[in-house]
Formats: structure tokens, C-alpha cells, sequence
């Protein structure tokens, strides 16, 4: 597998540093690609590079993200990119961040190609009621099947060498696909993660651990990301995914993503529902 100069053997993105009118920079590696294109990034990567611009760039204390929606509004070429990031509606107990990431097109103009906005809440101590709905990811050993076998070898990096997958079952009529992972590269160079930007490295995979239909006869790309965060992740993530197709080329993919004390998060997608030709 070929790597990049920029060093794609370490993380999704090397920051580049500030721009004149204050955006960052950052040059995304060969572990951003995704499997439907690889002239394109996956969801995940620019999903928490825009979460890592609210936290970091208007960081408070005693308050975290609750509520995340991502747009993917094109395709987000694998090349120089910039993010910025702006408290929409500030507030005491609750306050609206937005983040944009900017990227240059073929003919040297630079277009938008995803944003996301956040809601966050100021934290409290409810340790004594807490509680969660979803059922608690299977204990069992790892399958020896993988779900994403279908799209084959690439010349290059992709984003499903960056990170480690361990299946559990495969999406079915009984039961969702459940997959348990582990990031293998940071998602910035030379930084640790957050546990929300850990997440948010893998969150977009859900549709594809979800995925019903044979991608080599149909696609099923999603346009956008909601995700409800009850508690804070800590470490040995899982998700447990199913989709839901309609009669108009249009589905839906929800998702449970855990850690090992259990549930943590809620996600939903919209699917573009495609025959290949």
C-alpha cells in the first residue's frame, strides 16, 4: 500500500497552521479516502475535524456538545483543507456552535463542502438518575466475517485501514450489524484526541456496518449526520447499526454507539439509494 509523503501512516490530517483570515489548515492523508471513491474523504475524518473546531476553538468549562448534526454538502476532495468555527447563539445553560470546512475545487475556487452545528449544554451532577434505554453491546468473541470484504483491495490507503474492526454479527433481518473498533491513527498529528473526536474518527461508518443491500449492485451514501451524545465515550467503542429502505430510493440508517461501560449515543442518517449501472 502506497503512503503519502504528508505522512499518512500517523494520523487523518496534518495541521498546516492559521490562514490570513484565521482559518486552520490542514493537509488530509491517504486514510481519509473512502471506499466508494477514493478521490474523495470519507465521512468520519472532516465529521471530527469540525467537532475538534467547536471543542477547541471555543473551549468551556462545565459545558459539552449534546446534540451534533453534520452536512456533507458534496464530495470532500483529499487534498488542503481549512475549517473554521463560530459560537452561533451564546447562553448560560445552553449555546449553538457551527463549523464549516472549506476546500479547493479543480478550478481554483474553494467551495464548502461540510458544516456542522452543535448544541451545548452546561453539565450538572445527575449521577444518581441516570440511566439508558438501549440495550448494552453482546459480550462474545469477535466473527471471523468482516462486513466490508465486498469493496476488495485499493492501490491506495483508504479510511478502513485506519482503523481496526472487530464484527460481532452482520446486518441481517434478525439483528443489526454490531462491529467493536479502534482508531488506529489520530485524527491530527502530534495531538490526542477527545473523546468526542475519537467517536466522531468512526461515527460515519454506520451505514455501511448497517448495510443491507450488496454494494456492488447498489449505493447507499448518506448526505448528512445527526448524533445525540447522553454521555461522554470512554474507550472500546462499538456500534450497532440497521438500515431502513424506502420504494423511492431514499433510506434511512440508525445507529447505537457504546463504549464498554455501555450506550453513549444515538445516530441517524439519510441514505441516497442507488442501483449501479
Amino acid at each position: 500500500m502506497r503512503m503519502t509523503d504528508s505522512g499518512a501512516d500517523s494520523a487523518f490530517y496534518h495541521r498546516l497552521g492559521v490562514a490570513d483570515d484565521g482559518t486552520e489548515r490542514f493537509a488530509a492523508t491517504d486514510y481519509t479516502r473512502s471506499v466508494w471513491s477514493t478521490e474523495m474523504q470519507h465521512g468520519s475524518p472532516p465529521a471530527a475535524l469540525l467537532v475538534r473546531a467547536m471543542e477547541r476553538g471555543h473551549p468551556r468549562e462545565g459545558a459539552r456538545l449534546a446534540r451534533v448534526t453534520v452536512e456533507l454538502l458534496g464530495p470532500v476532495p483529499v487534498t488542503e483543507c481549512r475549517v473554521r468555527s463560530r459560537v452561533l447563539r451564546p447562553g448560560r445553560s445552553i449555546e449553538l456552535l457551527e463549523a464549516r470546512m472549506d476546500a479547493p475545487m479543480p478550478d481554483g475556487s474553494a467551495r464548502t463542502v461540510a458544516s456542522a452545528r452543535a448544541w451545548r449544554m452546561a453539565t450538572e451532577d445527575t449521577a444518581m438518575v441516570q440511566r439508558a434505554t438501549d440495550d448494552r453491546y453482546p459480550a462474545g468473541r469477535p466473527s471471523a466475517d468482516s462486513g466490508f470484504g465486498f469493496f476488495g483491495a485499493h492501490e491506495v490507503v483508504t479510511f478502513l485501514d485506519a482503523v481496526e474492526w472487530q464484527w460481532t454479527s452482520l446486518a441481517g433481518d434478525e439483528e443489526p450489524g454490531r462491529v467493536r473498533v479502534r482508531g488506529k491513527v489520530a485524527l491530527v498529528a502530534g495531538e490526542e484526541p477527545t473523546p468526542l473526536e475519537r467517536m466522531f474518527c468512526v461515527i460515519d461508518a454506520a451505514n455501511g456496518v448497517g448495510a443491507t443491500l450488496d454494494p456492488r449492485e447498489w449505493t447507499f451514501l448518506n448526505t448528512e449526520m445527526s448524533v445525540h451524545i447522553h454521555r461522554v465515550p470512554g474507550v472500546g467503542l462499538g456500534i450497532a447499526a440497521e438500515s431502513s429502505v424506502g420504494p423511492d430510493g431514499v433510506g434511512m440508517c440508525t445507529a447505537v454507539i457504546h463504549d464498554e461501560a455501555g450506550p453513549v449515543a444515538r445516530t441517524a442518517q439519510s441514505l441516497l439509494v442507488r442501483r449501479r449501472i
